[in-house]
């Protein structure tokens, strides 16, 4: 089921400036939950109530919804093919589907393996895609999410992390030479406790894994710039578990090995603030969502 807003909660779309920590207003909303914008030229491409949306990055617009017709309802893992004329996403039937941006029919890249597929990256070439993989038990709960590969024209995955430690948000640099995820498996050093997740990245192939942050917190959805320079993500609360709604969070950017972490801003939200790369094509600006009551 879509996420829905709480009583008296509001939804804002923002933009900030890396550079200055200047915010832009986009939209704000009290009916409905927006989540996870995509920076698509001078517009931001977001999910709501289980359908897509377009609006202007500078305010000057209401989200027009994307006409998909005959999928389910969508979630918040939706990414930009680097053809600039096709979106890849994800739906709670647990499948991804690549769809004209413009709206139309929707073809199925997942096959029915028994598992949930949540989109995560793809690659440069636009040729790959990466998400994360959760097999479901009989009684309904979750093993813990692992990494995989798969062609965007569909076929078999290549599975690239196998453990019980959750592995998540696996997004490909620029240059396509890394996966950068998060994920609470202790790569470089002692066992963490349930939940810690830090970030870390490894080659596309599962390869060269290494750690990023080491920090007390929470650290989720790493989102290279475009230049390569930064990463953009998500810092919880120490002794969060997953990444949950309506916490107090910071988005934070550091260097591409985890170096010179800096604090953007401090807000209400978490899940649906940041799940997709969310940077403007000249690496300058990031766009988020808080949730405040």
């Amino acid at each position: 089921m879509p996420r829905t807003l709480a009583p008296g909660q509001r939804c804002r779309i923002h933009t900030l400036d890396v550079a200055t920590g200047s915010t832009r207003l986009v939209h704000e909303s009290s009916d409905v939950l927006y989540e996870a914008p995509n920076w698509s030229g001078t517009d931001l491409i977001v999910n709501g109530d289980g359908l897509l949306f377009r609006l202007p990055a500078d305010g000057s617009g209401e989200p027009r919804p994307i006409d998909l017709p005959g999928l389910p309802p969508l979630n918040n893992d939706h990414l930009l093919d680097p053809d600039g004329v096709h979106v890849v996403l994800s739906a709670d039937d647990g499948h991804v589907y690549r769809a004209p941006l413009a709206g139309g029919e929707a073809v199925r890249i997942t096959a029915d393996d028994g598992m949930l597929h949540f989109l995560h990256g793809v690659s440069p070439d636009g040729a790959t895609l990466a998400y994360v993989g959760v097999v479901t038990e009989p009684g309904g709960s979750w093993r813990a999410p692992n990494l995989f590969t798969i062609p965007a024209a569909g076929g078999a995955s290549n599975q690239l992390t196998d453990d019980d430690h959750p592995d998540d948000g696996a997004e490909f640099s620029p240059d396509g030479t890394w996966l950068y995820f998060n994920t609470e498996r202790p790569i470089d050093g002692p066992a963490r406790a349930a939940g810690h997740a830090q970030l870390a990245r490894m080659r596309p192939d599962g390869s060269a894994a290494e750690q990023l942050t080491h920090d007390e917190r929470v650290n989720w959805f790493p989102h290279p710039s475009p230049d390569g320079a930064r990463l953009a993500y998500v810092s919880f609360p120490p002794g969060t578990v997953g990444h949950p709604a309506d916490r107090d969070v910071i988005l934070r950017t550091c260097g591409p090995r985890g170096e010179d972490v800096r604090d953007l801003v401090r807000l209400i939200g978490g899940q649906g603030t940041m799940n997709v790369p969310s940077w403007s094509a000249d690496s300058r600006r990031i766009a988020f969502v808080d949730y405040p009551v």
